[in-house]
């Protein structure tokens, strides 16, 4: 009997270790993440906001037009895009991953915002990538996931900026805009996002928002120009676009 009881106890005193063990574990990961999104968010939540006062495009008629969606989402490139399944970025930093996944499964290649990241030096740390990606490195990813020649191009004047437009309803061409969402929407930060089309007659491009609060919408090329035509804080250079072109040249 006394062996019996002495067996129990010890029991006991083996199973609180092993919660007490889970609990540390369990703190350390929420502390952890704590950190994490103190490092991803923090700064973001602390940044003045420039932009304060701006109009946003979500008070004009234009931004989600049921009649001018549903021609934008007729056009070649649009159709791709709808066609292979539009996904949204399961966290802020993951926009640059989203656009890519977005753009390749537009070209028939089944993948998703983490599978185009496995096998890279792109490690998320608990499912976030701290600091999100650069346009230079989202560039670097698109070519060696997309093939093709992939390209950046800065600093466009608006007329260049069109005529960049215009390919996006190229099948041969994918773009993604590296832009800030201020000019855009008078708050929030540097963001990508795939253009899916331009209707050139209303001069509206249909951007793909990864985000799910904004979802894909419709604004002039000069808005849009504006916002990429902006400084990323973190490298000291221009946003702008990637352009990928699946043939032998870039031009």
């Amino acid at each position: 009997m006394g062996q019996a009881i002495q067996a129990a106890i010890g029991k006991q005193s083996a199973t609180r270790k092993w919660v007490r063990r889970v609990g540390f574990a369990l703190a350390g990961l929420v502390a952890t993440l704590a950190i994490l999104a103190a490092v991803v968010i923090g700064p973001l939540l602390l940044a003045p906001n420039r932009y304060e006062g701006v109009p946003s495009i979500e008070a004009r008629l234009d931004y989600r037009d049921a009649t001018l969606m549903t021609s934008a989402w007729q056009l070649p490139v649009a159709r791709q895009y709808q066609a292979g399944g539009f996904e949204y970025q399961d966290n802020p930093s993951f926009c640059g991953p989203t656009s890519l996944a977005n753009m390749l499964k537009s070209m028939g290649t089944a993948t998703d915002q983490k599978k185009v990241i496995d096998g890279t030096a792109l490690e998320p740390w608990f499912g976030i990538l701290v600091g999100g990606l650069t346009i230079d490195e989202l560039a670097s990813l698109t070519r060696q996931r997309a093939g093709g020649t992939v390209g950046i191009v800065r600093d466009p004047d608006l007329a260049q900026f069109r005529a960049w437009l215009r390919r996006s309803n190229d099948p041969r061409y994918r773009i993604i805009a590296n832009f800030h969402r201020g000019p855009l929407f008078g708050r929030g930060h540097g963001h990508f996002s795939p253009i899916l089309g331009y209707l050139e007659k209303q001069d509206l491009v249909l951007v793909g928002d990864v985000n799910s609060d904004y979802r894909p919408f419709l604004v002039s090329s000069e808005r849009l120009w504006q916002a990429t035509d902006t400084i990323d804080e973190e490298t000291g250079k221009e946003r702008g676009l990637i352009v990928a072109k699946v043939a032998e040249t870039f031009s």
